[in-house]
């Protein structure tokens, strides 16, 4: 989502380079650039305005001072700047309430309501809380109250009937099933307007005041661009809202609804949507988002992302069989196809990984989960045997796992070519001291600055 301020922004750093120190001459010169960057990624003026004055005046503070360079100091300065616009870290839902703790989602049509209701009863049942319930208000689209109870039995979570009755009485009805239920949580779902009307405000303030929510989440679209700060600017005078969910975090969104709506409504992102996936809901770091914009990587979200979503059986059976020499066969190899896919795809990895921003487009381009679907569908149309011993695979072999595939033959032989060479990296990591050879042979291939010691 903020590929293009990330570059903007890393421009703006190596203007500095050679630089002896930071001078409101070239301060004045690099906010200009980081104004632009900003604007670019519809930040909202108001914010940008605020924003750059703080940067300005903490660089030209004492704090920075005798810093080693100046591209160093305003980074800094800007990462924690970006870290306070954004607001708080690791805001979550207030559960300081009788049962059920009642969360009710507004927003604009489109903006992902439906789905973030049934993620965030995903995320609260395997986190916090057990007894989760779902219901739809939104008597306008039969659709969504149809789409919340088949994600609501995907999640194994209880979706209440949104009969023909308005949707206040539907709410009332949920919220009093839930309390003889004794359940925990109840989430609703709300209807959506293409645009913002007087009509859809005074429904949701009616619906607000009779079903007394202890939290009131905004959903927003990412991809809104500068509308989203008057969107925002209207919910908040209508409700008294508790949080933002930012959603589509995963598309080609510019990034700047996550920078406009802490600073126009006051109230914290607390989870924001990173993919089309039921568990695809994290909560909100601004700190870490900061280090991503800035090309520093989020290394702290992509540990958890594999202590939550790898499976460790699956991981500790791979371990056993590489340490007793038994070999990596292409089930093993189509396993872990699955384990990334369900981390959000090697692109998705990347994007936390430090300096991953500095690399060349041609090289980025080249990272293409596509390829890995690819790789899945051909190990797939093999049988048992074949997985396991890819030696048996010969021309009439190959033709047929082509076409069961919907590929070439000449995909099948890059398959199993590759497959050879990551087997044989594979036997050598697995000897006593073969990690620290295996490192040894790579040392004229690493990049500038990456010595093996």
């Amino acid at each position: 989502m903020f590929e293009n301020l990330s570059r903007r922004l890393g421009n703006v750093v190596k203007n500095l380079r050679g630089q002896g120190r930071l001078t409101e001459d070239n301060i004045d010169g690099t906010l200009r650039e980081v104004r632009m960057a900003l604007l670019e990624a519809d930040v909202a003026l108001p914010v940008v305005k605020v924003f750059t004055e703080r940067v300005r005046a903490r660089a030209l503070g004492q704090e920075v001072i005798g810093t080693l360079t100046p591209g160093q100091a305003l980074i800094r300065v800007v990462r924690d700047e970006l870290t306070e616009l954004m607001g708080e870290a690791g805001v979550g839902i207030d559960f300081a309430a009788e049962p059920p703790v009642v969360i009710l989602l507004a927003g604009l049509q489109g903006s992902g309501k439906t789905t973030s209701a049934a993620k965030l009863a995903k995320r609260l049942k395997e986190h916090d809380k057990k007894a989760v319930a779902l219901v739809s208000c939104d008597v306008y689209r039969p659709a969504a109250i149809e789409q919340l109870r088949v994600l609501a039995a995907e999640i194994g979570v209880d979706c209440y009937p949104s009969t023909d009755a308005a949707p206040i009485a539907i709410a009332l009805a949920a919220v009093d099933q839930a309390r003889r239920q004794f359940k925990e949580v109840l989430i609703i779902d709300t209807a959506g307007r293409l645009h913002i009307d007087d009509t859809m405000m005074e429904e949701i303030r009616g619906l607000h005041a009779a079903a007394s929510p202890h939290e009131t989440l905004f959903v927003i679209d990412s991809m809104m661009g500068q509308d989203a700060v008057r969107t925002a600017q209207a919910f908040n005078a209508a409700l008294p809202l508790t949080g933002v969910i930012l959603t589509k975090t995963d598309g080609d969104a510019r990034g700047g609804a996550a920078l406009s709506v802490r600073h126009v409504t006051g109230k914290p992102i607390k989870f924001i949507g990173v993919g089309e996936k039921i568990h695809a809901l994290e909560p909100f770091h601004p700190d870490r988002i900061a280090s991503r914009i800035l090309g520093m990587g989020d290394v702290l979200s992509l540990i958890e992302e594999v202590e939550q979503k790898v499976d460790r059986d699956q991981a500790a059976k791979v371990a056993a069989k590489l340490s007793k020499g038994k070999g990596f066969d292409l089930q093993d190899f189509r396993e872990q196809i699955d384990q990334m896919k369900n981390m959000g795809g090697l692109s998705a990895l990347m994007g936390k990984l430090p300096g991953v921003a500095e690399l060349p487009a041609h090289v980025k381009d080249r990272v293409n989960d596509k390829e890995f679907s690819k790789l899945g569908a051909i190990i797939d149309s093999m049988t048992p045997q074949e997985r396991r011993f890819p030696a048996v695979i010969k021309a009439s072999r190959k033709r047929r796992i082509a076409d069961g595939s919907g590929n070439q033959v000449q995909d099948v032989n890059r398959l199993l070519k590759q497959f050879d060479q990551m087997q044989r990296m594979m036997k050598k990591v697995s000897k006593k001291g073969g990690l620290q050879a295996l490192m040894r042979g790579m040392q004229g291939r690493l990049p500038p600055g990456m010595p093996f010691r």
